[in-house]
């Protein structure tokens, strides 16, 4: 029986992306037979598992569209709330990163948070399977791991964050880009290196505990001071969160997940995932 005196969970939903290698916004496409976008089913699936409030962070130029999608596809009472990323520090025309954009949200959070891409499906089991981590106090950050192979599109190359775990303990969390099959390898180029097809990698479904959001809050500000002037630099979560697991500010579980990643990452990926919702 949960406890009267905790904070029921809020999902974060990081949908501020440009989808640059998309070719558009891809937040509000269309991937089930009703009109949904991958954060419809999502939204669901947290409230079903105990989620409170749910808070999207977008930027300026969707609120609209966006509030207009959210209004059709959910009921009116749903405790939803929206934040734009791009108004919350300085200003400049690239999100500075999804470590930003949890911090756009965190105001809107009273207890831990449950963090997801807008733009990925992580199978109706990997929110629950979230918070069934968190269980014992909350003080220890979840992270929700994919077999590398069930989460790479049908083409094109892409970055996952490639774990070390002992047992259920996070050891290390290593950002790898250009990741992509070629035959019946998988690669990639930075670090450059053959991965192993089971290899447990984070896909940005996280619990955080409320101390690990503080501890972003001041990284944020070191990290901006570093690279205030650098157009491109990006303020990513993955990276921040085991930054806190090295200094030894933060214990991370990680949670295996045997479902397929179903997301749009290229524009060749749409028909997959229409294919795939369309079969249930």
């Amino acid at each position: 029986m949960e406890d009267p005196g905790e904070v029921a969970p809020t999902l974060v939903v990081m949908a501020g992306g440009l989808g640059s290698r998309f070719g558009g916004d891809k937040q509000l496409v269309v991937i089930g037979p009703n009109g949904e976008a991958f954060l419809d089913y999502a939204i669901r699936d947290a409230m079903e598992a105990g989620v409170g409030k749910v808070v999207v962070v977008a930027r300026t130029d969707l609120d609209e569209p966006l509030r207009e999608h959210l209004a059709a596809q959910h009921p009116a009472g749903l405790p939803l709330v929206i934040v734009h990323q791009d108004t919350f520090g300085p200003r400049r025309s690239k999100p500075w990163g999804t470590g930003h954009a949890v911090l756009s949200a965190a105001a809107e959070a009273d207890g831990p948070i449950v963090v997801i891409n807008a733009d990925d499906h992580y199978g109706r089991s990997g929110i629950r399977r979230a918070l069934e981590g968190m269980a014992g106090g909350g003080e220890r950050a979840v992270l929700v791991a994919f077999r590398l192979d069930r989460t790479l599109p049908v083409g094109g190359a892409v970055s996952r964050g490639v774990c070390e775990v002992d047992g259920n303990e996070l050891l290390c969390l290593v950002e790898t880009h250009g990741i992509r099959r070629e035959g019946v390898v998988i690669l990639a180029d930075d670090p450059p290196g053959e991965l192993s097809a089971d290899a447990p990698v984070s896909m940005n479904l996280w619990v955080l505990p409320r101390k690990a959001l503080v501890s972003l809050g001041d990284q944020w500000e070191a990290f901006h001071d570093a690279y205030a002037d650098d157009p491109s630099a990006e303020f990513l979560l993955p990276v921040a969160i085991d930054e806190q697991r090295a200094a030894g500010l933060l214990g991370i579980d990680v949670v295996r997940s045997d479902e397929r990643w179903i997301g749009v990452t290229n524009r060749d990926d749409l028909a997959v995932a229409r294919a795939a919702f369309a079969d249930g």
